[in-house]
C-alpha cells in the first residue's frame, strides 16, 4: 500500500445506504455498500476519501491527488482530485440498462502522493430494490417502507393513524438454489382500478391485497400482463421484503393500494430480525385476522374478479400450461 493509503470515510445520500464489509485485498481495500433503489427513483451517493493516516483529505498529507481509475459506467460521477469528495448520481433505468440489477456495480479510486506512491481501492455497490421503495401512507405523506421505524404512524385505509409495532425484514440472496416461490409479484399502476396502485407495486406472492372486500394473496391475482410474477433471473443479486406490523390486522395503503399489515399467517421466525421482536416484546403474540374472506389461490377467486382482472380460471390455466409444454416438446 506504499507509505500511506486511502480510505472511503463514508457514503450516504440514498434512502438506505448501509455499510457491508471492508476487505483488504493486496494493495487496496474493497468497500462494500448496500443501497436501496426502487423503480422510478434517482439517487445520489456521496462520499469522502481521506488519507489513511487521518489527514485532511490530501493523500499522504501533501500534494496528493485522487482519480477514478475505473469509474462507474453509467450515471454522473464526479471526484475532486484534491479533496477526495465524490458524488455519483444514477436512476433505476440506468441500473437496468447497464445490468446493475444482475451484477453489483464496481468502481475504483486511486490516491497518489508527491513521491508517486499509489493506493487503489475498490467500491462495490450492492443494489437492493423492488419491495424496498414501496410507499406507505402516513399522516405526514407517503414514506418508503424501509424508512419507517417502530413507533412511526401509518394511515389506514379508513383514515386512522396507527403506530408501527415492528417491521419484519427478509433479505433474499438470489442464486440458483433460491426457490421460485420467492419471486415477487408486480401489480402494474392502475391494475386494480383507476390509479390503484398509483405506481407499480412489488410484493411477495403471499402478501394480501384488499380487493372488492376480500383479502387476496398477490399471487392469486396474477394475470400474466398487468399483474405478473417477476422472474428471479430479472432480480438483483440481493433484494429485500418488508412486512409492517401494527397492533391489529390493519388495512394500509401501499403505493395507494389497500394492503394488509402483518398477521401471524406467516411466522415471524421467517424474518431475519426475529430476535429484534423478541428483544422488544419478550414473546410472540397472536393477531386476530380481519373479518374478511381470504383468497389464497387463483382457483378460489370469484368469477366477477377473474373477469374484471383478466385472470384465467384454474382449468383454463392448466389447459394453457399444458399447451405451452406440448409446444415446447414438439419444438425440441
Amino acid at each position: 500500500m506504499g507509505l500511506a493509503g486511502i480510505n472511503l470515510n463514508s457514503m450516504g445520500g440514498a434512502d438506505t445506504v448501509s455499510t457491508g464489509t471492508t476487505e483488504s485485498a493486496g494493495n487496496g481495500d474493497n468497500f462494500v455498500y448496500n443501497v436501496d433503489v426502487s423503480p422510478g427513483e434517482t439517487v445520489t451517493l456521496t462520499g469522502n476519501w481521506e488519507s489513511a493516516d487521518g489527514g485532511d483529505g490530501q493523500f499522504n498529507g501533501s500534494n496528493g491527488s485522487y482519480a477514478a481509475t475505473n469509474g462507474p459506467s453509467f450515471g454522473t460521477f464526479t471526484l475532486d482530485p484534491a479533496s477526495g469528495a465524490m458524488s455519483w448520481t444514477f436512476n433505476y433505468d440506468d441500473l437496468v440498462a447497464n445490468g446493475g440489477l444482475e451484477q453489483s456495480p464496481v468502481f475504483q479510486v486511486s490516491g497518489q502522493d508527491f513521491w508517486g506512491n499509489q493506493d487503489i481501492d475498490t467500491v462495490t455497490v450492492n443494489i437492493t430494490c423492488f419491495v424496498g421503495g414501496t410507499l406507505i401512507a402516513t399522516p405526514a405523506g407517503e414514506v418508503p417502507v424501509e424508512s419507517l421505524a417502530i413507533g412511526d404512524l401509518v394511515t389506514t385505509a379508513d383514515g386512522r393513524a396507527v403506530p408501527v409495532k415492528w417491521i419484519g425484514r427478509q433479505t433474499i440472496r438470489n442464486h440458483v438454489f433460491v426457490s421460485d416461490r420467492m419471486m415477487p409479484v408486480c401489480i402494474a399502476a392502475g391494475a386494480l382500478g383507476s390509479g390503484v396502485p398509483h405506481t407499480d407495486l412489488y410484493l411477495s406472492a403471499d402478501h394480501g391485497m384488499i380487493v372488492d372486500g376480500l383479502v387476496v394473496n398477490a399471487g392469486a391475482l396474477v394475470n400474466g400482463e398487468t399483474i405478473r410474477f417477476v422472474s428471479l433471473s430479472d432480480m438483483p443479486a440481493e433484494f429485500r421484503y418488508y412486512h409492517v406490523e401494527t397492533e391489529a390486522h390493519d388495512e394500509i395503503l401501499a403505493n395507494g393500494a389497500p394492503a394488509e399489515t402483518f398477521v401471524d399467517y406467516v411466522g415471524r421466525k421467517d424474518f431475519e430480525n426475529y430476535q429484534e421482536y423478541l428483544d422488544l416484546y419478550g414473546s410472540e403474540r397472536l393477531i386476530p385476522e380481519m373479518r374478511r374472506v381470504r383468497i389464497s389461490a387463483r382457483r378460489q377467486l370469484p368469477k366477477h374478479l377473474r373477469d374484471r382482472l383478466g385472470v384465467a380460471s384454474f382449468s383454463e390455466a392448466v389447459d394453457r400450461d399444458a399447451a405451452e409444454l406440448m409446444a415446447r416438446l414438439i419444438a425440441a
